[in-house]
């Protein structure tokens, strides 16, 4: 059931709020399905529309009444838009995007700077985005986490007897660099099994790496239900991105019980500091062999450890895209008792 709108319409909620998302199954399309759902918690409807289509929108991309939310890839529309938020997801990376991609994120973030209010996901992206870019940072709102990922499971489940990395097969994830440690912890380790869900350029190489190993398993791109399934049978969740901006995946793991293991570096550290040395364990930047292997022996026999995530509710981070948006809206509009549609919206 929808709980009531936070503020009777028009003042001065949206009375429709429009979200760039992404490809299915990727970071950002979890973002935007997590985000709708808060949304629609609190009785106020959301679209989701990819970025491609987003200009096609354009009487409610000019519409003052209709926020959009929109994803770095769809930052060009806050040009036009009436009403917008942009968000910063990362960073650019000229060693993987190139730097002609690069400088056009840029540019289209500088946009966003002035014809809208930019959010990044972590503080770790705003630090970057402020520091090297000189970009404004307006607020920092994490990701949301999916409501079906809010259905915890045991953390001491008899049947988990996987390592698990979920994500791109793209070499920005440097899941390369970590596999070789992954398959040394599944030989020695009886009734391990190694499940990597998703998929990328990587994919044949890797597959290639371990032809014939019954114990090393790739699931390809899987819907969340399925997702859910696989984490909660995994002891340790892996990851070697040492730039991920927040990591929706890491909330999922933490969420169904697994012990995360993540490089000491990105904004994952932001998630749950506390748990850091408990249902986090830290890997070196230098992501060599015996040094993973070591951090990777510790996880597995860490005892569980359940992580609060409340701070991570779709709900929760809606009311902040909510409140970003009444900070954005004139504040004479705010005093009006009866104010008109259009009345401060913009």
């Amino acid at each position: 059931m929808n709980r009531p709108c936070p503020s009777p319409y028009p003042a001065p909620y949206p009375s429709k709020v429009l979200i760039t998302g992404g490809p299915d199954g990727g970071g950002l399309s979890s973002f935007a399905e997590a985000l709708r759902e808060g949304l629609l918690e609190f009785g106020i409807p959301a679209e989701i529309v990819p970025p491609a289509d987003v200009l096609s929108r354009w009487r409610e991309l000019r519409d003052p009444h209709v926020l959009k939310i929109l994803s770095t890839t769809g930052v060009f529309a806050s040009l036009f838009a009436r009403r917008s938020i942009c968000v910063a997801h990362g960073f650019p990376r000229a060693d993987v995007q190139g730097w002609i991609k690069l400088l056009a994120i840029v540019l289209s973030l500088k946009l966003a700077n002035r014809c809208s209010e930019l959010v990044a996901v972590s503080s770790y992206v705003a630090v970057h985005l402020r520091t090297i870019f000189n970009l404004r940072v307006d607020a920092v709102i994490h990701n949301p986490m999916r409501s079906l990922f809010q259905l915890s499971a045991g953390a001491d489940a008899p049947w988990r007897d996987c390592i698990t990395y979920v994500g791109r097969l793209h070499p920005a994830k440097r899941l390369d660099r970590i596999f070789p440690a992954i398959c040394s912890l599944v030989e020695e380790t009886p009734g391990l099994r190694g499940c990597i869900i998703g998929d990328g350029a990587l994919r044949d190489t890797l597959q290639n790496h371990v032809r014939g190993n019954p114990r090393i398993e790739f699931h390809g791109s899987l819907v969340p239900e399925q997702v859910r399934g696989w984490l909660q049978r995994t002891k340790v969740f892996i990851s070697g991105c040492e730039t991920e901006a927040l990591g929706i995946a890491y909330l999922e793991a933490l969420s169904q019980g697994c012990v995360v293991v993540m490089p000491a570096c990105g904004g994952g550290l932001e998630i749950a500091p506390a748990e850091i040395g408990k249902s986090i364990r830290l890997l070196p930047l230098t992501l060599e062999h015996a040094e993973v292997m070591a951090v990777l022996r510790e996880a597995l026999t860490a005892p569980p450890c359940a992580t609060n995530l409340t701070g991570f509710d779709a709900s929760a981070i809606a009311m902040s895209y909510l409140e970003a948006d009444r900070r954005r809206l004139p504040q004479p509009a705010l005093a009006v008792s009866n104010p008109s549609p259009q009345a401060g919206l913009r």
